[in-house]
Formats: structure tokens, C-alpha cells, sequence
């Protein structure tokens, strides 16, 4: 059975949103995912594939690890209240007190179901403890979909059909602090809102100091400086947390669904008690920050989550093995003449592709034409090539001609050198620029003429 007659395909582009099985399908993608364990998924026809994008980076610790599974349980067994209506929730009590030991002086925290709530919180708690308005973000950054969030994202595709958003709102380009300065000065915002590598542009990783310089040049504005960790923390970079490779500690820093292990919502912002008081430490204010009074099982999950991280060492895990992937990955590939760059930090790696000036006769005629097919395709060609081979990968979503690689936490050394192995393999079929443009043309067009894009 393919995929799309499959009766889950059918159901979700009836009652959830064709145009995306429409879109898996004309790329060749298309599967039912149907069980997932550990590092591995399986669909619909039973194959086994190795994961590594472990649902956008947020299945650090594999899927459905059973540690996790085993405290799912226990909630579920006793009776937990789940609300706390005019009263404290003590799973949030203790998620709170759990990451404000790990993340010192952050130490007060603001539960959160999602990326999206949890950079609202930010952008509120900023303008609430600021009393200003502005916000300042960056070119190409994301920050989830929200209207908050879109508002301080610098992607015009997925910001222009929901506008006006919020106002008052500047962009200056990543890694720029000459620019941040001027704007600071110009406009003295409430925040500036950053994350600590762009994932969805590409894996940009700042240059060393950066983020610590612009945190030095907040202070000096009473700006305060929002850091999205949403897809770097939790041990992803090789820390428990991004900004500890710069040695410095944000004014807030937003935490996402990797704190849900992937299987339940949960998100987080955390900031100073200082900066918490300013914005709601009065008895007339403190409802005004939103206090949730549900969603005990997502917080005790992520408790454990926290304790499987320190416990199994999964920081330094993703430190070695993200080496592994980077090194290596440049060793074999780096010279190839459709791979521009190989960048990242720990299990977070991006693999850059489009022509250089190696690519042969047709990429120096028409390098125009050339570099705008690569932005479109060239992504979406290897993580094709890849899912026949059994490894899921996806390109960066707002920069296709970067393949994403961020498996979960537990990856094994093996599975890292099948990764790379499989990559090495299909780079080694094609020096020429034709024989590439060929096959990724053929492969899309058999998927749009079985009739994906009906």
C-alpha cells in the first residue's frame, strides 16, 4: 500500500491539512509513521528507519524512552491533581525548583505548554519589567509561530499573511553587534530576542563572543536579553545549555518541547527573581504573567527528562558523538562540489549544499540559475536519498539547501557512521552538476505524475 492511499494519509488531508500531504508526497517522503522506539522509527509497511531528526530535535532522549514511559505511569496511577485552582500545583513547584538548580540565577521559572507560550511569556515579562515597548530581533530568525513569536521572527514567508502583528518591533541582521549597538542606542527596546544558533535558517552559529558581547551590550541599555534555547538546550550543543559554551547567563531564556521528552507539551521561560519581581512581584500584578494551573503530568515528565539528562551524562554523549558527526562529515564530504559548508555544535549539524567553483562547466554559466534550484531542491534531494536508505533527515525549514541533522541524544557511534556512510556514498555518485539536477528532477517528477499532487 503506498502512502497515500493509506487510510491515515486520506483522513488527514480531509480533517487537518491536505497541502501538507500534498507536499510530503511531491518530494517523495511521504510515510505513515506507525511505531518509534529509542533511536529508530517504523511505518506503515513495517520498515525499520534510524531517526535523526528526533521531531524537530525535541526526542532528546530517543522516542518513548522507558524511564519517561515509567513516570507517565505513575502520574497516571496516582491521582495526581492535574489542577490547582486557588491553590500550588506541586509538580510545577518541583519542575521549577529542578531547573532553576540547573540553570542558577535564572531561578525563577515560568511553565509553559509550548515554544509558542513560551516566548509570549518572554516578550510580556521584557515589557512588563522594562516598561518600554520595542523589541529588537534578528534577520532570519524563528521563534515559533505564535503572533508573538512571528512578530520577532525575520522570515517574511510566514509572517506576511498574519500581518499587522505586534508593533514596535526592529530587525537587525545575526552576529552583528556594531548593529545592535545602534538600535539599542536608537531605540531603547525592552528586549532583544535571539537564539543561540538560527536553526530553521541554516544552523548559523555565531562567532565566538558574540552572544556574550551582546548580552554585556544589553545591560549597558537596560535591555533585556531574551535567548530562544527552544532547539539548543537541554544538552543538544554539548552543554546542558548553549550559552554556557560563552560564558555568560541571559537575562531570560526560553526553554521548549525537548523538555516533554517529545511525548507530552511542555515549555518553559526562566529569568532572574529580580527581573520576575519588576514585572509581576506585586499583589495587584501577579496574575498578570499568566500562571497555569494545569498540566501536572507534562511537568513531573519533564522532571524526569531533567534526571535522565544528568544522570546518563547526555551533554558530553552529544559532545563526543556531535564531533563524531561534524569531523567526520568534513573529512568525507567537505570537498565535494556540491557541499558549500559543514557547521554545527554537538548533535545540531548542518550540511550546506549548492555549487561551488568546483561544480563544472554548467554551475560557472549559469550560476544563478544554479544556486536558485539548490536553494529549492537540493535539501529535499539528499533527504530523500537518505529516507531510501532508511535514515530520516529533513532540510532546515526555512533554508532547503541545508540538510538538518539532530538526532536524539542516545545516538549510538555506529549509527552516526552509518549516517555518514550513507551521505559519503551518495555524494560519491555525483560529481557532475547534470547527472544531480538529473536524478533530483527524475525522483520529483515520478512523485507529482503518481499523482501527490492531485
Amino acid at each position: 500500500m503506498s502512502a497515500l492511499s493509506h487510510p491515515a494519509a486520506q483522513k488527514y488531508a480531509a480533517h487537518v491539512n491536505a497541502a501538507f500531504v500534498k507536499v510530503l508526497g511531491a518530494f517523495g517522503s511521504g510515510r505513515i509513521w506507525v511505531r518509534a522506539k529509542g533511536t529508530c522509527l517504523w511505518d506503515a509497511d513495517g520498515r525499520e528507519y534510524l531517526d535523526f531528526l528526533a521531531a524537530s530535535g525535541a526526542a532528546t532522549l530517543g522516542h518513548n524512552p522507558p524511564k519517561v514511559l515509567e513516570r507517565l505511569r505513575e502520574v497516571l496511577a496516582d491521582d495526581a491533581a492535574g489542577f490547582a485552582e486557588a491553590g500550588v500545583s506541586v509538580a510545577a513547584a518541583d519542575l521549577a525548583a529542578a531547573l532553576a538548580k540547573l540553570a542558577a540565577p535564572l531561578t525563577r521559572v515560568l511553565p509553559a505548554t509550548t515554544r509558542g507560550e513560551a516566548i509570549d511569556s518572554a516578550l510580556k515579562l521584557a515589557r512588563a519589567a522594562t516598561k518600554r515597548r520595542a523589541l529588537v530581533h534578528c534577520k532570519a530568525g524563528f521563534h515559533g509561530t505564535s503572533l508573538g513569536g512571528l512578530s520577532v521572527s525575520g522570515h517574511g514567508r510566514l509572517r506576511d499573511a498574519f500581518e499587522p502583528l505586534l508593533g514596535d518591533c526592529y530587525e537587525i541582521p545575526f552576529d552583528d553587534v556594531a548593529a545592535l549597538a545602534k538600535i539599542l542606542e536608537d531605540k531603547k527596546p525592552a528586549a532583544f530576542v535571539v537564539e543561540a544558533i538560527q536553526v530553521a535558517a541554516g544552523v548559523i552559529v555565531p562567532r565566538p563572543g558574540y552572544l556574550r558581547e551582546a548580552q554585556e551590550l544589553c545591560r549597558k541599555f537596560g535591555t533585556l536579553l531574551v535567548l530562544d534555547e527552544a532547539q539548543t538546550a537541554l544538552g543538544r550543543t554539548g552543554k546542558m545549555f548553549a550559552y554556557e559554551h560563552e560564558g555568560f547567563v541571559p537575562d531570560v531564556l526560553v526553554l521548549g518541547e525537548a523538555l516533554g521528552a517529545g511525548l507530552v507539551p511542555v515549555a518553559a521561560t526562566l529569568t532572574t527573581p529580580e527581573i520576575h519581581d519588576r514585572a509581576y512581584g506585586k499583589m495587584d500584578r501577579w496574575d498578570l504573567q499568566g500562571s497555569p494551573s494545569g498540566n501536572a503530568l507534562g511537568w513531573r515528565v519533564a522532571i524526569a527528562v531533567l534526571e535522565i539528562l544528568e544522570r546518563d551524562a547526555l551533554a558530553d554523549a552529544a559532545r563526543e558523538r556531535g564531533e563524531q558527526l561534524l569531523e567526520r562529515l568534513r573529512d568525507e564530504v567537505g570537498g565535494h562540489p556540491f557541499v558549500k559548508a559543514v557547521r554545527g555544535r554537538g548533535l545540531l549539524v548542518g550540511l550546506e549544499l549548492g555549487p561551488t567553483r568546483s561544480s563544472g562547466i554548467l554551475g560557472r554559466l549559469l550560476p544563478g540559475l544554479v544556486e536558485g534550484l539548490s536553494r529549492r531542491i537540493f535539501g529535499q534531494w539528499l533527504a530523500v536519498r537518505l529516507l531510501e536508505q532508511g535514515i530520516v533527515s529533513q532540510p532546515a525549514s526555512q533554508q532547503w539547501n541545508v540538510l538538518e541533522l539532530q538526532p536524539p541524544l542516545t545516538v549510538t557511534e555506529d549509527e552516526v557512521e552509518r549516517v555518514i556512510g550513507a551521505i559519503t556514498d551518495i555524494f560519491a555518485e555525483y560529481k557532475d552538476l547534470k547527472a544531480l539536477l538529473a536524478d533530483a528532477g527524475q525522483r520529483f517528477g515520478s512523485q507529482l505524475l503518481a499523482g501527490w499532487s492531485s
